[in-house]
């Protein structure tokens, strides 16, 4: 009887282990990123908007950095399978620029949420002679602080 029942439990464990749900990845918390930036998101509502701040660890300017807020929206679409994409824009506090972020909110296979984004900064310029220089363009992982 000890024989089958330490059969059938790892057989339940093998072929159960499918059925489990995968772990959700929640934008809400604390992050930092590669940088060492860190940001804060608030609760998303029911329909994905969310809030929160930035406070970046690096800049182009000489202006002391200051907190930011950000807003962004998260997709709510039933095929999100729990790893929802996202976008969220950065109004800074201490210069005349604005940055849009992108990107997907992922489990890796450790568990740990991580949050892969490509981002557009841009700076105002004198003129629109000056246009070519005003728009800059990287990525960013963040994960849980």
């Amino acid at each position: 009887m000890v024989q089958a029942t330490s059969f059938l439990l790892v057989l339940f464990l093998t072929l159960g282990a499918h059925g489990l749900p995968a772990k959700k990845c929640s934008l809400t918390g604390r992050w930092v990123n590669d940088l060492g930036s860190n940001m804060t998101i608030e609760s998303v509502n029911a329909n994905g908007v969310f809030a929160g701040s930035y406070h970046t660890a690096v800049t182009a300017t000489s202006n002391e950095i200051k907190v930011s807020p950000l807003q962004g929206s998260q997709q709510k679409g039933y095929n999100q399978k729990g790893q929802p994409t996202f976008g969220f824009t950065v109004n800074w506090s201490f210069s005349d620029s604005i940055t849009v972020f992108t990107g997907q909110c992922f489990v890796d296979d450790d568990g740990k949420e991580v949050l892969k984004t490509m981002w557009l900064l841009r700076s105002r310029v004198e003129n629109i002679k000056s246009d070519w220089k005003a728009t800059r363009v990287g990525n960013n992982v963040f994960t849980r602080l």
